[in-house]
């Protein structure tokens, strides 16, 4: 059996994943390179195989469910971006997908374009660099 404070945990992850399937859905379809994505980053996660594979099998249409804080917002974000660029195709559905989540996130549309050139061609950058740019989100993008 597992604790409250688990089950929240996993809840988080779950959650994680449920949005970047809402992106990766967003088009239409999903791209066997954006399920590979999605399985690495749940792996990542600690997400058991057969949890992913459940998630992507159901039939829920999920929506961006909007993490507590501006860290969850971010790496959040970062795995979005992540997941526009999987395809190799940088889609006007996907982008727009990203904007209305930072919309949600109380964050400025302009964080998207931001984001995706920084990531150079879908290579994110070095985890200092990401630091930095959490933060100047912070700075630039919230509304206030």
């Amino acid at each position: 059996m597992i604790g409250f404070f688990e089950h929240q945990y996993l809840s988080y992850k779950k959650n994680h994943i449920k949005n970047l399937l809402a992106l990766a859905k967003a088009d239409g379809h999903m791209h066997p390179k954006e399920e590979k994505l999605l399985f690495k980053i749940g792996m990542r996660y600690g997400l058991k195989e057969r949890q992913i594979q459940s998630l992507v099998d159901s039939d829920e249409r999920y929506e961006i469910n909007v993490p507590d804080n501006h860290n969850d917002k971010m790496n959040l974000l970062y795995d979005l971006i992540l997941m526009v660029y999987a395809d190799e195709v940088v889609d006007k559905q996907e982008v727009k997908f990203c904007e209305e989540a930072v919309t949600q996130f109380g964050m400025k549309r302009e964080l998207v374009e931001y984001l995706i050139s920084s990531f150079k061609k879908g290579t994110p950058p070095p985890d200092d660099e990401w630091e930095e740019i959490k933060a100047e989100a912070q700075r630039k993008f919230a509304v206030q």
